[in-house]
């Protein structure tokens, strides 16, 4: 192999050395030719040379053809007059043109004639002399050229023979090192090394080459075993997984499915692992709808005909600047029978309770009534506690009842065209004794002409006054809320300002989850009724908001549609 390599670079030196002599030889013939046409490059006085001639025959037959011999003397003229070529030659032909003029004009005076032809002359012995020296320059150039040419070609000729029979050498013996290195590493024999004591590129290289074979040494003897035994390890983790998984690098190649993820999928392992995600993706809907949807809202699966209920949660994980991700697939079926079976019993245990609750509280009314009988102060201040609770807990169960109609999806609407201040009114009007306990002024707003608004006057009313009645508890006395009614495009808003201490920020979006209370509020209340409100607004095509800051009071409204 070595001796292979060793001819080819030998070839290869001989042709270029041949190159090179080719390349001298036609440096040598192109100067030769330089030398022979140098005349080419005196070509300007030559034509003078022509010119002054021309003009001297034409002087000469002025006698005998006057007329003629003048145009063609001036047309020789001019032409010499564009051809000026040496210094003194512009003085010389203008001289001419001068003594030519008053030649041509009448004075045929001997002196005139005579500065004619003693100007061709000084033209002719100008040219003649740039001819002379300009040709033995170019030969003096050409000789010199030819002479360093010579030289080079012969010290090509013998740096050339070196290098064929030197050169070779220092190749091939790195080269043979490195194959023989490379057969032994494909051997796995990764002890073996290059020694090379040198500085240049083939030092590199077998520097390189060691460091590869140290690693791929240190990786044989320590973590190969290591490496399966993890993987093994890996693969057994992720297939005990609760949890449906599925692995997806950073090139949308699916590295993993669990046993869980493959039954749901109704993909055997093989046909899955190490595909194309958009592959897979395309012939199964399930797989589609995970990676398209974005939201979290829990979705049903049907497996082994039974409904079974999950949620998807999708985690990127970011190693060496590369994202991988896992999605997860959370069954939720026994939560959501749980929930479900709680929605019933609070609906159940909320209306049982309703019905002793609304004679109880018929009974306390008939208590209040002085015809029945006379009650002590003491009497009645229980009484009116026995009310107040009474009446709160009617109010619980009204508003279990709606989350149990909202949780079962079984919200019962009225929609009609109502007016917008009427459904606003009668919200006002049941608060207004809760209102001046605390000397609360609540002031209206409404806008003129806002037409008809499409919503459920009952559910729309209680709304209204569930955001009045917590406006009332967190507003202090004396104070003033103010009712508003809009509008703003196709829809009809309805607001509620208060002046109470307001809410942070970081709150405002929780305010309309179940169950949730402002931390360090002292309002009392089952943290149901703003969540209720959201439910009914956007079961009939609305928008509940709110807007508040801290010292600044809150703002509660909500938008339905123009009827």
């Amino acid at each position: 192999m070595a001796r292979t390599v060793k001819q080819k670079i030998r070839l290869g030196t001989l042709f270029l050395f041949f190159l090179l002599l080719l390349s001298g030889g036609i440096c040598i013939y192109h100067l030769v030719r330089l030398k022979n046409d140098a005349k080419e490059i005196l070509k300007d006085n030559y034509v003078s040379l022509n010119y002054c001639h021309s003009m001297q025959r034409h002087l000469d037959s002025v006698p005998i053809k006057q007329v003629q011999s003048f145009s063609q003397f001036d047309s020789v003229l001019k032409l010499q007059e564009l051809n000026i070529t040496e210094p003194g030659e512009s003085e010389a032909t203008a001289r001419i043109r001068k003594s030519f003029n008053l030649y041509r004009s009448g004075d045929k005076s001997l002196a005139t004639i005579q500065n004619i032809r003693s100007g061709i002359q000084r033209i002719l012995a100008l040219n003649m002399s740039a001819i002379e020296i300009k040709n033995n320059k170019a030969g003096n150039t050409a000789d010199r050229a030819l002479t360093y040419i010579s030289f080079l070609a012969a010290i090509i000729f013998l740096v050339g023979f070196t290098f064929t029979f030197n050169f070779p050498s220092v190749l091939t013996a790195p080269i043979n090192s490195l194959t023989e290195a490379i057969q032994q590493i494909s051997k796995k024999n990764y002890t073996h090394r290059i020694h090379l004591d040198r500085k240049d590129e083939f030092g590199q290289m077998a520097n390189a080459f060691n460091e590869m074979a140290d690693r791929l040494e240190y990786f044989e003897n320590s973590n190969l075993n290591k490496i399966i035994f993890e993987k093994t390890r890996a693969e057994a983790v992720i297939n005990s997984l609760k949890e449906a998984s599925i692995g997806i690098d950073k090139n949308n190649i699916i590295l993993f499915a669990n046993d869980q993820a493959l039954q749901l999928l109704g993909i055997p392992a093989k046909d899955i692992i190490g595909k194309p995600v958009d592959e897979i993706s395309k012939r199964n809907d399930l797989l589609r709808f995970l990676l398209e949807e974005k939201g979290n809202v829990p979705f049903k699966i049907v497996v082994d005909n039974r409904e079974n209920y999950f949620t998807k949660e999708i985690m990127d994980i970011t190693q060496d600047g590369s994202s991988s991700k896992v999605v997860v697939l959370r069954n939720i079926t026994s939560f959501k029978e749980l929930d479900v079976a709680k929605t019933n019993f609070i609906a159940t245990i909320s209306h049982e309770l309703k019905t002793p609750l609304a004679s109880s509280d018929f009974s306390l009314k008939l208590l209040e009534d002085e015809r029945i009988g006379q009650l002590s102060t003491e009497q009645k201040e229980l009484l009116q506690n026995l009310k107040q609770d009474n009446q709160r807990m009617l109010r619980i169960l009204s508003e279990l009842l709606n989350m149990a109609q909202v949780e079962a999806g079984k919200i019962q609407l009225d929609i009609s065209e109502v007016g917008p201040s009427s459904i606003a009114d009668n919200a006002v009007n049941a608060v207004l004794n809760t209102a001046k306990e605390k000397n609360i002024t609540i002031q209206k707003d409404y806008r003129e002409n806002l037409g008809k608004v499409r919503a459920d006057a009952e559910k729309t009313g209680w709304v209204l006054n569930n955001f009045l009645t917590n406006a009332i508890k967190h507003s202090s006395n004396d104070s003033t809320i103010r009712v508003a009614i809009g509008k703003s495009g196709s829809y009809i808003e309805f607001s509620v300002l208060d002046q109470g201490p307001g809410i942070p920020s970081e709150y405002l979006l929780k305010v309309f989850e179940r169950f949730f209370k402002v931390p360090g509020s002292k309002a009392s209340g089952t943290g149901l009724g703003l969540a209720i409100s959201k439910e009914f607004i956007e079961a009939e095509g609305g928008q509940i908001w709110v807007k508040s800051e801290i010292g600044s009071g809150s703002i509660f409204g909500f938008s339905l549609p123009v009827g």
